[in-house]
């Protein structure tokens, strides 16, 4: 006999197998290489529709939450440029590719970027992990995470290879449009994120550029310089797959606190503030999507195998269901603020194999693709 959750849990499956195998389930590949602009030209051409597409529903889509004017959304990607061209020109030139190839104006591109500087209360919440993937410290690492998220964003989203000169390689599974995303580049390097609810002002270098600085990166070390550097517009949860093992770095607009594995072979995050000297910051935020449960609940499915940790104990975790409908594997439902939100993709992340492992919808029901940085 099927329980209300289980019948529940039943009928969200069956619809995503139903739009699963609508829109298939692989998304689409594009590669890219060359001089930061032709690069950015290549993706524009590729995936003019798609960046279309996404640039005429992004600032709807933030309108469910916030609402925010066309005027000032505009007014405040202009006044971001300026913090952009001073990090990183070369990024900027690949933006103005993209905008020339797909058609749009660079001022829309660039709200892509800074969709998350305009609503003070985010609330999608996702659950992340970094794990070693055997014994040593310095060996191995795999990161992984469940993206929840706005479904509408699934049509928009393309695995992309980029092939910069002089840069290291980057495989991103990202909404087209994007600077950079979850992925992983060719030194060694994978990067999932999740949001840390915490300070932040309107203005800065839009977060997903420093993402992509640490891309250009092939150390923690340098990864952590590379959103130093940056004078950040918002908070953010970054967990690192890193050549030096698992880490996790909780990023504020002041200051970077680093994470490591403490002997455990896994870094934990959800959606709140872990190191001692950012937890005061909790107090000031209401508690997002059930953070604290859903940490526990990650670490006690991990913690409860034994190491080595193995890529089938990542994909079990993260279709997990207890404490539904605010669980690790996340389904639409009922909640008037946050009903809407659903685990759009789950990845887990190779860097040592250059490889990524995506279930297109919720992991419980959607088998995992892999993709690879040849």
């Amino acid at each position: 006999m099927e329980t209300g959750l289980q019948s529940s849990l039943s009928d969200s499956a069956s619809s995503a197998v139903k739009g699963r195998s609508e829109k298939g389930t692989r998304y689409r590949e594009i590669s890219v290489g060359g001089a930061p602009r032709e690069m950015g030209r290549q993706i524009g051409e590729a995936a003019r529709e798609e960046i279309k597409g996404f640039c005429q529903i992004a600032l709807d889509r933030v309108n469910l939450t916030m609402a925010v004017s066309r005027e000032r959304a505009l007014q405040t990607a202009n006044s971001c440029i300026r913090y952009i061209r001073e990090y990183s020109p070369h990024l900027l030139a690949e933006v103005e590719g993209m905008a020339e190839a797909s058609g749009v104006f660079l001022e829309e591109l660039i709200l892509l970027q800074i969709r998350n500087q305009l609503t003070p209360d985010p609330e999608a919440g996702c659950t992340a992990v970094s794990i070693a993937a055997n014994d040593s410290a310095t060996g191995r690492t795999m990161v992984a995470q469940n993206w929840d998220n706005d479904p509408e964003l699934d049509p928009f989203t393309v695995i992309l290879t980029r092939r910069p000169i002089g840069k290291p390689a980057l495989l991103n599974v990202t909404q087209a449009g994007l600077i950079a995303y979850i992925g992983l580049n060719d030194t060694g390097l994978g990067i999932c994120m999740n949001t840390l609810p915490a300070p932040r002002r309107e203005l800065g270098v839009p977060h997903y550029f420093t993402v992509r600085g640490i891309y250009e990166a092939s150390s923690l070390e340098e990864a952590v310089q590379a959103v130093r550097r940056a004078h950040r517009a918002i908070p953010a949860n970054i967990l690192l797959a890193t050549p030096q093992g698992p880490a996790d770095l909780e990023i504020t607009i002041s200051d970077i606190h680093v994470l490591r594995d403490n002997g455990s072979g896994a870094v934990v995050h959800t959606n709140h503030c872990l190191h001692p000297d950012l937890s005061p910051i909790n107090g000031q935020f209401p508690e997002l999507i059930q953070s604290v449960p859903r940490k526990a609940r990650i670490e006690k499915l991990l913690y409860a195998r034994n190491r080595p940790y193995a890529l089938q104990a990542l994909k079990t975790a993260l279709a997990d269901h207890e404490h539904f409908p605010r669980s690790i594997c996340r389904h639409t439902n009922e909640d008037a603020e946050t009903g809407f939100w659903a685990t759009v993709f789950s990845v887990i992340i190779d860097p040592e194999e250059r490889r990524m492992h995506i279930s297109r919808g919720n992991p419980c029901s959607c088998a995992y693709e892999s993709y690879h940085l040849n």
